[in-house]
Order: C-alpha cells, then structure tokens, then sequence
C-alpha cells in the first residue's frame, strides 16, 4: 500500500464527488479547504466521516475531495457514496460493513420535474369560487 492513491465518485441530488484516499493521518480537504471550513454544520461533517467510522479507519486515510453542484446537504451525500467507494478500492473487505449501512446505494431521489398548468412540481394555483 506504498503511496497507493484510491479513487470513488460520489452522487447525490445534482452533487458530484470526486474522492481521492491515500495513507495518512486523517486530514479531510474539500475543493482545497478542511472540512470545518467548508462545512459549517456538524451533522454534514458526520455524514461526511461515516463511512471511515464505520469501516474504523478515521486516521488511516487523508481524504482529498473535490466536489460540484448542488447545496451542502446534497454534496455531502456525494461525498460519502464517493468515500465509501473509494474504500472498496482500498480493500474489498469493507464491502459487508458499507452495504450494511446502505453507504455504496447511490440515493435515487431527485428533485420533481414542474408540471404545465401548475406553479411547481404539485402546486396548483390558488383556487377562487368568484
């Protein structure tokens, strides 16, 4: 595993991650900056490492990520299906643990297209008897 580099890309709503793992300490970059500086919220920030805690190896990899599209919680998403497949690179032995926990299903559930004679995808307009 000498200066091996694994690759995954994730997918989530309009997001796309492009995740690269190689040994180290643990450090996460995402688009060049840590991870408490591009995300504000701690729950996307545990989103983004679940895939390490679950398979227990948090501060064997540092995390490289480049990520579009998309607002936080959709990138955050892409982040770990790319993190999750990334791993399977590194060692198919993790795939139970990331099945298991449904992080290698890429989440199929997209915004809904706007229909004709609506205002959005279900919202008619406002009904008037006069």
């Amino acid at each position: 595993m000498a200066n091996a580099k694994f690759y995954g890309t994730g997918r989530r709503k309009k997001s796309i991650a492009r995740v690269y793992i190689v040994p180290g300490t643990g450090n996460i970059t995402i688009n060049k900056r840590d991870i408490n500086e591009y995300f504000g919220l701690e729950t996307l920030k545990v989103v983004v490492r679940q895939p390490l805690t679950a398979t227990e190896t948090v501060d064997k990899f540092d995390v490289i990520v480049t990520v579009r599209g998309g607002g936080f919680t959709g990138q955050a998403g892409a982040i770990r299906h790319g993190l999750s497949r990334a791993l399977l690179q590194a060692d198919a032995d993790y795939r139970p643990i990331l099945k298991k926990e449904g992080y290698l299903t890429r989440d199929p559930r997209m915004k809904e297209r706007k229909k004709y004679g609506l205002k959005a995808a279900r919202r008619a307009p406002q009904f008037s008897k006069r």
